[in-house]
């Protein structure tokens, strides 16, 4: 098969022939369609996360749509660059059981491949974690990104009474508009919680209920501070830091809480339901999460605009 080979870590992948994979007993084979290339897969190819280094040469991909063999639209999720094998970059992938899920709907492969794990986990933290009530007030950290696109669409799905996305620029605040966001803030280029949580207080004209947070760090630390008293923070990620400074006065006394979420926790059946909750926010017209579709050829210049941040949205490719 025709797959993105990475040969070296750190380096992007070629596009190249590699062995067709061994469809195992009892597992699927499937059929790749459409296959983003996402953060996971930029760190899993560094040889840098805690999996350690991968073994090369490998197809890296964690997550992907296609076909089975019955002739069925699926998704799969991989763990290429996490244990040995390859993932779903390339033309074929043979995935366990609990890894597909069937897509039905008529969202187009690439939306689907667009929304993937991202949309799980915005789903799982409005829905699972910050059980969000209809009539709530939100603000979505990081709502220009792929979790915070689908995590406002959802709240706007669920009958939040008031969307606010926190967004890095103006394409962001856009893709956080057409989702459904009521307002937007920019975030200011001096990184100081109390300027950003006085923006962010203006911007909510009230406080929120609910902060679903992609981000952490110091834009975590503000949201905090407009919260309503027994508000729910939803961590999901930490793209501004690992770590922020929370104050044991806010926290105590608005009686916050403050709840982690990965997709990891989670059961194959919520997994599922999850991602089609996801996809069921596509209409014709409009992604839920914005991405550019690109022939699987062009992997090398695709992994390398995702690297820099100078990808216009996420960067789907298709065999």
């Amino acid at each position: 098969m025709r797959a993105a080979v990475l040969t070296a870590h750190g380096e992007p992948p070629s596009y190249a022939e590699h062995p067709d994979p061994v469809a195992r007993e009892g597992h699927v084979l499937v059929r790749i369609t459409a296959a983003p290339v996402v953060p996971l897969d930029l760190l899993c190819a560094s040889g840098t996360s805690y999996f350690g280094e991968p073994a090369l040469p490998y197809v890296p991909g964690v997550q992907g749509v296609g076909v089975d063999e019955a002739g069925e639209r699926v998704w799969v999720a991989a763990s290429a660059g996490m244990r040995p094998g390859d993932g779903t970059l390339g033309e074929l992938y043979v995935a366990a059981p609990d890894d597909v899920v069937p897509v039905p709907g008529d969202a187009p492969d690439a939306d689907v491949a667009a929304i993937g794990l991202s949309g799980v986990a915005a789903w799982s933290a409005v829905n699972l974690r910050a059980q969000l009530r209809t009539g709530e007030t939100v603000m979505v950290l990081g709502a220009g990104g792929a979790v915070g696109q689908v995590a406002v669409a959802v709240a706007a799905r669920q009958g939040a009474a008031r969307i606010v996305g926190v967004c890095r620029g103006a394409a962001g605040a856009d893709r956080a508009r057409r989702n459904g966001a009521d307002e937007v803030v920019v975030l200011p280029d001096d990184r100081d919680p109390t300027t950003l949580a006085a923006l962010l207080h203006e911007a909510l004209g009230t406080t929120a209920d609910v902060v679903i947070d992609p981000v952490f760090g110091w834009i975590a630390e503000a949201a905090t501070r407009v919260m309503t008293p027994f508000g729910r923070l939803v961590n999901i990620g930490g793209s501004a830091a690992d770590s922020a400074t929370l104050s044991s006065a806010v926290v105590r006394g608005k009686s916050l809480s403050v709840l982690g979420y990965t997709n990891n926790a989670i059961t194959p059946e919520q997994r599922a339901e999850a991602l089609n909750g996801a996809v069921g926010l596509w209409s014709p017209g409009r992604s839920v999460v914005e991405h550019t579709v690109r022939p699987l050829a062009e992997v090398t210049e695709a992994w390398q605009d995702q690297a820099r941040g100078t990808a216009a949205g996420r960067q789907v490719l298709v065999p």
